[in-house]
């Protein structure tokens, strides 16, 4: 993906979030890779006023190539899942559900069979301050064959290697957690086990 089309991704995919109540206000954040660059949201900004010229440019280690305004706290997070995945881009939300989740849960229970799509139930990464590369390197952990997880009394971040892809995801378990909690309210969720979602698996490779 050429840089241009990186950086109008990065604003498509901030209205987004805004759009579908992922985010409030300018939390959240995204990122699209180009080659050996990374277009980040800027930190502090609406999402409705960002425009292409307004994105911030990294390198892979993190330098700024002369970004105008300075990207999201949470470039480090976004870094940190460039550096140990072949993900294309990062969506990183605040959806009220994974929020509140992320606040009961190690580990998103298997109530739904979808969580496959994910490579697995989402883990919860323990929790650190915002922005910090103990963040990134908990959310490293938690990723761990898995293209999504929910961040401890935080929100959510999933890739993709497209940015409809990493948004498709972010957005799923957005889904799933106000699965799980609908459940929970009602009584005790049944949840799925390892043989029946390696079933859901071979049934998806075969089709």
């Amino acid at each position: 993906m050429s840089l241009a089309a990186a950086k109008q991704a990065v604003v498509d995919l901030g209205r987004k979030l805004a759009a579908d109540r992922l985010v409030v206000g300018t939390a959240g954040n995204v990122s699209v890779r180009s080659g050996e660059l990374v277009a980040v949201s800027p930190s502090g900004m609406p999402y409705a006023d960002i425009t292409p010229d307004d994105v911030a440019v990294l390198g892979l280690d993190g330098t700024d190539l002369g970004s105008p305004h300075p990207p999201s706290s949470e470039a480090p997070l976004h870094l940190a899942v460039y550096a140990t995945t072949d993900a294309g881009a990062v969506v990183h939300h605040h959806g009220l559900h994974s929020a509140a989740v992320s606040t009961v849960c190690d580990e998103l229970p298997a109530v739904h069979y979808y969580v496959v799509k994910l490579g697995g139930a989402p883990r919860v990464a323990r929790y650190a301050t915002y922005g910090t590369l103990e963040l990134a390197a908990s959310v490293q952990a938690a990723l761990e064959g898995r293209s999504a997880a929910l961040m401890q009394n935080h929100g959510a971040v999933a890739y993709g290697a497209t940015p409809e892809e990493a948004y498709d995801r972010a957005e799923l378990v957005e889904w799933l957690c106000a699965m799980w909690a609908e459940a929970a309210r009602l009584g005790t969720p049944r949840v799925l086990g390892a043989d029946e979602l390696a079933a859901v698996v071979r049934r998806m490779e075969g089709s």
